[in-house]
């Protein structure tokens, strides 16, 4: 397939977001298609026995009206991508523990598919996707579980406005969590390097969304901002991750577009390029390089060894290489 040399213009996508209403209960149920897209037919392997242990991802909704959101703080790692309008979808990564309920679960993109190649056959939750990219999700090497006539994975919460109140129940879709050899990342966990430059906090800014991240001596974690608020767990709690990763890639316009002609923007995570990662209050100047899909990311420090992460939660934010902005 040709893909599109052009550029992703985030500030250019800013449109006016299209209010819903749709009167549902907190019951089981299908999701309804989201943004004029059409849901994914039912997978021919939506039960939980007879696949081999891989990790769930869940693509979480990131405007005002999704949080707090549910779940994020279970997942391994969360990835931050840019979407339609210079907004954010977050992609959640869960193999060490699968929580009760995540969400609100939205809708999928072309580079969903290139980023989980990484991973061996993961189940991917979702709820929708453009209609002309439904064909390349069936032939992704991956188990689709998107919400449909016969599956009982997925409810509603009545008490949160449509399109923002579609929840999945992860023990649902895989009988437990297939463990941190799943997470096949990449990723390398150990002592800090030496180096780096003590940070009190780094924001990430898109057109129409900011991400905070501030260092918290007392829980050794970087306090999670979005938007100017604190970003929350659904009990009340901080979302805290071990380990920041501002990685700075090629973000050009995708093969598809929303019903308002807007092009979703493709992140390219395959090649190499800069990144910052913030790890123990300091962040540390890097290379980040993955081979091929099938790969993993391997960020390397200045001095050339492979740049160990902080034991715990990973968050990766995707950054535009072009967009002065973004850099510290």
């Amino acid at each position: 397939m040709r893909r599109r040399t052009r550029r992703w213009r985030g500030g250019a996508l800013l449109t006016a977001a299209v209010a819903v209403s749709l009167a549902a209960g907190c019951t089981p149920g299908p999701g309804a298609p989201e943004d004029g897209r059409a849901p994914h037919p039912e997978s021919s392997s939506s039960t939980r026995s007879g696949h081999p242990a891989s990790v769930l991802a869940v693509k979480v909704d990131n405007v005002r009206a999704a949080r707090p959101q549910i779940g994020l703080e279970a997942a391994d790692v969360v990835y931050v991508e840019p979407v339609e309008g210079g907004l954010s979808r977050l992609m959640a990564v869960y193999a060490t523990e699968l929580p009760k309920s995540v969400g609100p679960v939205r809708s999928a993109r072309e580079s969903d598919l290139e980023l989980l190649r990484q991973f061996d056959r993961p189940t991917l939750a979702f709820s929708g996707a453009q209609g002309k990219l439904l064909p390349l999700i069936d032939k992704a090497p991956l188990r689709a579980e998107p919400p449909g006539e016969k599956s009982d994975a997925y409810v509603r919460d009545a008490d949160r406005p449509a399109p923002h109140n579609l929840y999945v129940r992860p023990g649902d879709l895989l009988s437990r969590p297939p463990g941190a050899d799943a997470l096949t990342t990449g990723y390398h966990y150990g002592e800090a390097p030496e180096g780096g430059r003590t940070v009190s906090s780094r924001t990430v800014r898109y057109p129409s969304a900011s991400f905070a991240f501030t260092w918290s001596e007392s829980r050794d974690r970087w306090l999670v901002g979005m938007d100017g608020d604190p970003a929350r767990t659904a009990e009340g709690g901080r979302l805290a991750p071990a380990t920041v990763v501002v990685q700075h890639v090629d973000v050009r316009e995708s093969e598809f577009h929303d019903s308002r002609g807007n092009y979703s923007p493709y992140v390219e995570t395959v090649g190499s390029g800069e990144a910052e990662v913030l790890r123990d209050g300091r962040v540390y100047d890097a290379t980040w390089k993955r081979g091929a899909a099938t790969d993993g990311t391997a960020f390397t420090a200045r001095n050339g060894t492979p740049l160990n992460f902080a034991e715990g939660q990973v968050w990766v934010v995707f950054v535009d290489s072009t967009n002065s902005a973004d850099k510290p």
